[in-house]
């Protein structure tokens, strides 16, 4: 069982699709990091940014495995230290259920995504480009599962 990033945009820079890619492939077996990339709502003339978010919403949630257990990135989420990331890693896949990282749009994730989420993880109270966050994200994974597994690519605090 993969875990699955479903992020919005189709168009990264280069440097960006070889950071995710360069740490996804150093994840084995159940840690795997599999990328979604959802297309973006196309923004009209006097665009609704609330349609925008919805349809992308709609189109993150029906990429989602069947069953999966979501966690939302959001800059209104819980902040977790490296450690306490490994923890919840670690208990998330213990659920036995897919496991999908949502990423949203420009305008962020749909309110029904946020309400579908089994938790929210914030990486910062900045605002980060959202390709960027996929990078971020992929790292961090990396960090908790070497924790888990005892390598010493984390050195943690202590």
């Amino acid at each position: 069982m993969a875990l699955r990033l479903l992020a919005v945009g189709t168009r990264v820079p280069a440097w960006v699709q070889a950071g995710f890619v360069d740490y996804a492939r150093r994840l084995p077996g159940p840690y795997r990091l599999e990328l979604t990339e959802i297309a973006p709502a196309r923004w009209t003339r006097g665009g609704d940014r609330d349609r925008l978010k919805r349809e992308e919403g709609e189109r993150l949630l029906g990429a989602a495995p069947a069953h999966a257990l979501l966690v939302a990135l959001d800059v209104a989420g819980r902040m977790r230290t490296s450690e306490a990331l490994a923890r919840d890693l670690e208990a998330w896949l213990a659920a036995g259920r897919p496991l999908a990282f949502l990423i949203g749009g420009a305008e962020g994730l749909a309110h029904a995504c946020l309400e579908a989420a089994y938790d929210r993880w914030s990486l910062s109270p900045l605002v980060f480009p959202h390709a960027l966050v996929r990078v971020l994200l992929a790292e961090q994974l990396y960090r908790a599962y070497s924790t888990l597994s005892g390598q010493p690519y984390h050195r943690g605090s202590s």
